[in-house]
Formats: C-alpha cells, structure tokens, sequence
C-alpha cells in the first residue's frame, strides 16, 4: 500500500463522524452505525473485532422486518447496478475483487437469471461475502442456495451479512 491508512479510533469518534465512517458496514443501513455508537463505545472498539461484535449485536436483536429491510438493500449480484455503476464504493469494490465486473454476456445473463429466480423465491437478493472469491465459487455457491428454503437463506444470508460487515471494518480499521 503506497499510503498510510489514517489511524481511526471508533471510540473517539463524533457521533456523526462515527456514522459517516461506519455507516455502511451494514449497507444502507445507517441506524446499526447509529445504534452502535448510542449504545457507547470504549477503547475494546478500535478492534474490528470488538467493533464488529458490538454492531452485529445491534443487527441481531433487530426484529424480522429490520433484517429483512437490510438484506433488501444489498444488490444484485452482477446485476443492473453494477454496470450502470450504482452500487455503494464497498459494493463496487467487493463485487470487481471477484471478478463480477468482468463477466462475459452470457455469464451475465446467468447471474441474472439466478437473481430473478432467487429474489421471486426468497423476495430478497442472494447475498454472499464475496471479497476473496472468485465468480466461479460465487456461481456454484448461488447455484446451491437458490432452491434452499426462504428460512434456511434467510439464516444464510445473515450470516454472509455479517461476515461482509467484518470485511468492511477491516478495510477500515486495519
């Protein structure tokens, strides 16, 4: 890395400074950020996973709808934003490290395919931690999920939630 992160110490942080930062761990989920930074923050939270803990905690006792409204507001895998470039930098960036902004067309047609019949199923998008993977296991992992049962991917898909939200706290605080 040719420049030096900014050290960032959560516990310091204004509260509107901790939500600009942290805000998107959850995506578009501003009130885990909000909520976490309420419910206070010491010195054991300029660990990722310390800081991690504590906003998962905030997701986990969110009721149903909550979650679900989170999980609705992840894209589509390789889908319409990504290639019109809406989705949020940390979107952008997970989905290239996997090789899903250089899918050929009728690999894009596929993901597209499964993301229609996904969302139909589950009335969410299929969600996976995708930094680190390559579109191949994302395919054989979407192509495994997508006939599970709605309880069992909405399990799944909180679960990926989280581990994305690590992944992000990482590449901020470390």
């Amino acid at each position: 890395m040719n420049k030096l992160k900014q050290l960032i110490v959560p516990p310091s942080l204004s509260k509107d400074k901790f939500i600009k930062i942290f805000g998107g761990i959850f995506e578009h989920s501003e009130w885990i950020a909000e909520q976490t930074w309420e419910k206070g923050l010491n010195s054991n939270h300029d660990k990722a996973s310390s800081l991690h803990s504590l906003m998962v905690s905030i997701f986990r006792k969110a009721n149903k709808v909550n979650k679900i409204e989170v999980l609705k507001s992840h894209p589509d895998l390789a889908g319409r934003l990504m290639f019109d470039k809406g989705l949020t930098k940390e979107s952008t960036k997970e989905q290239a490290s996997a090789g899903l902004n250089s899918l050929n067309e009728v690999e894009q047609t596929f993901f597209k395919s499964l993301n229609k019949s996904y969302k139909q199923k589950h009335q969410f998008p299929f969600i996976i931690a995708a930094k680190g993977l390559s579109s191949d296991l994302i395919l054989k992992a979407f192509r495994n999920r997508v006939n599970n049962s709605t309880d069992n991917e909405f399990v799944e898909a909180c679960v990926q939630v989280e581990k994305i939200a690590y992944l992000r706290i990482i590449d901020i605080l470390e």
